[in-house]
């Protein structure tokens, strides 16, 4: 078996931190029981990462990255040892296949290796390979959906070595989709009805790519990526005001700009986010069979950019929302509300991986 990694689906015991590995940054997050609610954030941290270290996924300065882990761990002072980690969609191939329900754990390995070997395009040596029972098949008797995940096994190794650099033993390894989703899921219990039957647009503005995931009763049915981030107007700043880099994204986040920024680089940039939003949801309902949505969340670091939400909201007429994985959850009274409410929509990864101290 090509099986010698933590696994994609593995249950992993408490204490447990997820973390999240962008272009940009190191996103930590812990979870603890709480008190009057199932789950509390107990902690969390983000540290900038030099740029270049992590670049289309891939882990391009190990150590850089375990440097940031390590600041973001003391930050937060975490002293948890176990850590939950997620792979990029682009760097894992998965395909849902129909097996024989009733089989032993040693003949589902078999039989999926077996079917995995005709979909992935490399020798079946060179990859990490997993596998988790769905459940029932649809319309389909004494059948089951087997979800399979594979991914080459110097992706996983990379980030397994980051994690061990900062002193953490790596116990689950998951998919930066499937991690975000159980965000979603989580915050979807608060909408009417749990969300059952609503079509939630989830917009996701990283650096420099917003992810559309499209959900319905918990089960994705649309994803596509596109090219708008935050790095576009990075990219403004340093040009139009002689900036650099680092310096364009601490005065960002401060606002400490100068008079015609938001005339000249914000209202511009609203603008073009908005715009696209709205043609990825009529390319939504172009190649599907749906034709509405109910409700629009933003999250990612650039979601929080001042007159997104009421643009976004004013372009769809679609309720528009930034999205916080902590609705629900109590909160570290060592945790600041305010920096919290700024932070939140950048940490659904991080906090999915760190939902998975609960799993049942």
């Amino acid at each position: 078996m090509a099986v010698s990694f933590p696994s994609l689906f593995r249950r992993a015991p408490p204490p447990l931190v997820g973390i999240d590995l962008s272009a940009s940054s190191v996103k930590v997050v812990e979870l603890v029981k709480g008190q009057r609610t199932p789950m509390r954030l107990e902690r969390y941290a983000i540290e900038m990462l030099e740029r270049g270290a992590i670049v289309d996924g891939n882990i391009e300065k190990a150590e850089a990255v375990a440097d940031s882990l390590l600041r973001a761990l003391r930050k937060c002072s975490s002293r948890a040892r176990e850590a939950a980690l997620a792979l990029p969609s682009g760097a894992v191939i998965t395909k849902k296949i129909m097996l024989p329900a009733g089989l032993r754990e040693e003949d589902y390995e078999v039989q999926v290796e077996t079917e995995a070997s005709q979909y992935i395009p490399f020798p079946i040596e060179e990859v990490n390979l997993d596998f988790r029972i769905v459940g029932p098949a649809a319309n389909v008797e004494d059948e089951v959906d087997v979800l399979i995940a594979a991914s080459r096994k110097e992706k996983v190794d990379d980030r397994v070595a980051v994690a061990e650099m900062a002193g953490l033993r790596p116990v689950v390894m998951d998919v930066e989709p499937y991690a975000l989703r159980a965000s979603v899921d989580h915050v979807s219990e608060f909408l009417p009805n749990n969300g059952q039957g609503q079509i939630i647009a989830v917009f996701s503005i990283g650096q420099s790519t917003t992810t559309l995931t499209v959900v319905l009763n918990r089960q994705t049915i649309f994803e596509r990526e596109q090219s708008f981030g935050g790095q576009l107007l990075t990219q403004d700043l340093v040009r139009l005001y002689g900036l650099t880099p680092e310096e364009a994204e601490l005065k960002k986040r401060s606002g400490d700009l100068p008079d015609n920024y938001q005339r000249d680089l914000l209202q511009p940039f609203v603008e073009q986010g908005a715009a696209d939003i709205g043609r990825a949801l009529q390319f939504f309902f172009t190649s599907t069979p749906y034709t509405r949505v109910d409700q629009i969340y933003l999250a990612g670091g650039s979601s929080v950019v001042p007159g997104l939400v009421e643009a976004v909201a004013q372009r769809t007429q679609v309720p528009t929302e930034i999205l916080s994985p902590f609705q629900g959850m109590e909160v570290s009274e060592a945790i600041r509300e305010r920096q919290l409410r700024a932070d939140a929509p950048a940490l659904l990864v991080a906090t999915g991986l760190a939902m998975r101290r609960f799993d049942a």
